[in-house]
């Protein structure tokens, strides 16, 4: 089989509540005004699929929430918004792996938290055969073409493949494309699919 799984609050605990508050304290701009502003709009998406520079993103995104950082502290904030790993996953991988089957990450994920994840939590890449990153592709969920891409890559049908994701709409589109898939609502869901 070929299992797939999301990154953010699936093997990792995501917060994106920790950068806003970083950014709060080093702009000096409300908690509340930032979560009213930020939204994972149109300049999140092409960052995600590596079309703008990290550089562009920051200056974009400060823009849109009417604050001024600089690189540093922006990536200052942008990188708080990792909690930890879910050790119970990693796990998971090593003994899924043992039996033969193959596990690989697919995120939405970008350049600039490349800078990060991979020195803090190396045991990700160290126990799955292969990453699927959205801004190495040029695509990212729900668009279908990255299922395909996975599924042809690995040499892996959908009918053999399980997909795990904690958004909604991204389950949505791996199921339309016949993968089994598995909404991670907290920690709890991956370790029970497979109990």
């Amino acid at each position: 089989m070929l299992y797939i799984f999301d990154m953010g609050n699936v093997i990792i605990d995501i917060d994106f509540k920790r950068v806003l508050g970083v950014w709060s304290h080093l702009s000096g701009t409300p908690l509340a005004t930032l979560t009213e502003r930020f939204k994972m709009g149109e300049v999140f998406q092409q960052h995600e699929r590596g079309e703008i520079s990290d550089e562009q993103f920051a200056a974009d995104l400060c823009n849109e929430m009417g604050i001024a950082l600089s690189f540093e502290q922006f990536s200052a904030g942008w990188h708080a918004v990792f909690v930890g790993l879910r050790p119970e996953v990693i796990t998971l991988f090593q003994k899924l792996r043992e039996e033969g089957h193959r596990v690989v990450v697919l995120s939405n994920t970008n350049r600039l938290h490349l800078d990060f994840w991979p020195q803090h939590y190396p045991e990700i890449e160290a126990n799955t055969d292969a990453m699927y990153l959205s801004q190495n592709l040029g695509m990212r969920k729900p668009e279908p073409e990255i299922f395909q891409h996975v599924l042809e890559k690995e040499g892996f049908t959908a009918d053999q493949a399980v997909f795990f994701d904690d958004v909604a709409e991204n389950i949505e589109a791996a199921r339309a494309a016949g993968i089994e898939s598995v909404w991670v609502e907290d920690n709890q869901t991956v370790p029970k699919y497979f109990s």
